[in-house]
């Protein structure tokens, strides 16, 4: 049997050895400073997150250290002073050190992580080609004869080539590794070779480049999320290369989503990313995405990490476009007119409708109006188009008489919801038409068909005669 203070020193011995194996220790040598705050970083889309922080000692010493291991990714310390950072690799060896040359990081050592020796190899040789290139690329630029130009040019792409070629060496060297792993996500496809003659091998040329994109990225590997390449890598693919139809990337996107349900962060990346992308979305229909992300995965519970006001804001905003998607029947406006006669939108029979709400107020409506008014006369009522106009403050009606009056909007459906009807939905706890139609600003113009479906939404008056133009010229072909 131990003696008790035996008892004690083991138990101390294997509380500690717990502890380094769960936590992190990462060791900072500086020896080129001499006080001030340090800090553990990590790569997230294209910013650098805080981890850690560290004050320098005397003899340029920081140490970082916790009880719970990091996710793997590529960090970075930044020295104080925030000018200087030095990226590393952290993966499953967490007790690291780095003795850094301020003079020239590049030469700085990495010790107690294998991966990180591949790491610094990589970045030296990637330092020194990107150099080459450089050169060659400014050579190239400087050229002031064909050959010259052709020979500089030859000079980049064995540069290049070379640099290619050793980042398949890692990968096929060292395929278990970090580094193999990064290299696979961030490699662009291979452009195909075909040279496109018909429009159907164009067609060919992009599936095959959209097919093979995300080649060698795995979305259960969460360490590639900590990069500075997949954030762009994602952006590109939703907004370049994927179709721009709202059902094609919610099915991408549900895929996506369900390749990383294993891998918890990679799963929070790409729905917390995919609902800020399309929260407010800069293609028109592209809102049904963000109401299917709500739909599917919010509503159900699927964001836990997701505070009470970020999930209040998420939910109110896809009841705002709920309710007004693209392809979906218009909610019907029961409003007052200026004579105090009650105006029914569903009471306009026309091939188009316009819903305009504005305000008369509004130093923006005030320049929009007359320009949508001159198309209306010069186009749109000669081809039946009907324009119902909402003004969206009660308290507004001598201004807005004022102002039909003075621009002669005499052809449209001006309409208002008085006080009293807007408390009697209030009260009723019916939606407001800010809600149904999504007004968050002024002029908003809906268009609608014969049915009354929504087919355009949030238009400039110059998209929506592009818009019509377009119908028209259809209809008639």
């Amino acid at each position: 049997m131990f003696p008790k203070s035996a008892l004690t020193l083991i138990v101390s011995l294997c509380s500690l050895a717990v502890s380094a194996q769960n936590g992190y220790k990462i060791l900072l040598n500086a020896k080129g400073y001499k006080s001030g705050m340090a800090y553990l970083t990590y790569h997230m889309g294209k910013n650098l997150n805080v981890q850690d922080s560290a004050e320098v000692s005397s003899d340029g010493v920081a140490e970082f250290k916790g009880n719970t291991k990091l996710p793997g990714g590529i960090y970075a310390i930044v020295f104080p002073g925030k000018s200087l950072s030095y990226d590393f690799l952290v993966d499953k060896d967490q007790q690291i050190t780095i003795n850094a040359d301020t003079s020239n990081l590049v030469n700085s050592e990495v010790k107690g992580s294998p991966e990180n020796l591949l790491f610094q190899q990589y970045q030296r040789f990637v330092a020194d080609k990107g150099r080459q290139l450089q050169q060659a690329r400014a050579a190239y630029m400087s050229s002031t004869t064909r050959e010259d130009s052709v020979r500089h040019e030859e000079r980049y792409k064995v540069l290049n080539q070379e640099l290619g070629d050793y980042r398949d060496e890692i990968v096929k060297n060292h395929p278990q590794s970090m580094m193999a792993a990064l290299l696979k996500a961030m490699k662009e496809p291979a452009l195909p070779t075909k040279k496109p003659v018909t429009r159907q091998d164009s067609l060919d040329n992009y599936y095959y480049y959209k097919s093979h994109y995300w080649d060698g990225v795995t979305f259960m590997d969460e360490r590639i999320i900590r990069s500075p390449f997949f954030l762009p890598k994602l952006e590109r693919y939703y907004r370049d290369v994927m179709p721009q139809m709202a059902d094609s990337i919610k099915n991408d996107a549900d895929y996506k989503l369900l390749l990383a349900r294993t891998s918890p962060e990679m799963y929070k990346f790409l729905l917390n990313w995919l609902t800020d992308e399309y929260l407010n979305p800069k293609i028109m229909g592209h809102d049904a995405i963000f109401v299917h992300l709500f739909e599917k995965y919010h509503s159900k519970g699927l964001s836990p990490w997701l505070n009470e006001k970020q999930m209040e804001t998420i939910t109110r905003r896809a009841y705002m476009q709920m309710a007004n998607l693209i392809g979906e029947k218009a909610s019907n406006l029961i409003m007052i007119d200026s004579a105090g006669r009650k105006k029914n939108l569903y009471d306009f029979p026309a091939e188009f409708t316009i819903v305009v709400f504005w305000d008369p107020n509004c130093g923006h409506c005030k320049e929009e109006i007359p320009k949508i008014d001159s198309v209306y006369k010069a186009t749109w009522k000669k081809k039946g188009v009907k324009v119902y106009a909402v003004m969206i403050e009660p308290g507004q009606v001598p201004a807005w008489k004022k102002y039909i009056n003075e621009q002669k909007l005499f052809d449209w459906a001006h309409v208002y919801q008085t006080k009293e009807m807007e408390k009697a939905d209030l009260d009723a706890q019916r939606p407001s038409f800010r809600q149904l139609y999504d007004v968050t600003m002024t002029p908003t113009l809906f268009l609608l068909d014969k049915e009354k479906r929504i087919i355009g939404k949030k238009l400039t008056w110059k998209q929506l005669n592009d818009f019509l133009e377009t119908k028209w010229k259809d209809k008639k072909g």
